[in-house]
């Protein structure tokens, strides 16, 4: 997201980045290995089988979220912050090419292999770690949006993972 901005703090523009995710499981060949979604930020451990290539099926992840939130921001009464986020989103546009208005993600990703698994169980920690280092849960499976909900065994996942 453009300057970390703390848009993932409502249920409701998670759950959007959520069903673009299961969209591209069911439609796109998208594996999920780990996911966390932060208040400003998400992780993601991705893999994909047949269809688009990965950067594509991003691609479209972003493309679909990014319009998708910025009319939920502009059709939420209740969101306090709705006119500084969306100038800040049609600011960093302005400045971008590739966008029509708005830009709500970063342009660029940080993609990095994971090649073996003392680096996928690396990402994986470090990823499910990340909602106890910002102080908001004390065990990683105690917050919904993530992955570590899955490998605990709980049974109020909200996207199936592939476990490793």
């Amino acid at each position: 997201m453009i300057q970390w901005l703390d848009v993932f703090i409502r249920r409701e523009y998670k759950d959007i980045l959520l069903e673009s995710l299961r969209y591209c499981q069911r439609n796109k060949g998208l594996e999920v290995w780990a996911y966390c979604i932060m208040s400003s930020h998400a992780h993601f451990i991705f893999g994909r089988h047949g269809g688009p290539d990965l950067q594509s099926i991003i691609r479209d992840i972003k493309k679909f979220t990014s319009l998708e939130i910025i009319k939920a921001i502009q059709g939420n009464e209740q969101e306090s912050k709705r006119d500084l986020l969306l100038w800040l989103f049609e600011r960093a546009g302005s400045k971008n090419s590739n966008n029509e208005k708005y830009q709500f993600w970063q342009q660029n990703n940080h993609p990095i292999e994971l090649d073996t698994n003392e680096k996928l169980n690396q990402r994986l920690n470090y990823i499910h770690q990340n909602p106890i280092e910002a102080g908001i849960v004390l065990s990683p499976e105690d917050y919904l949006y993530s992955s570590a909900v899955n490998y605990a065994g709980r049974p109020e996942v909200l996207l199936e993972v592939m476990l490793l």
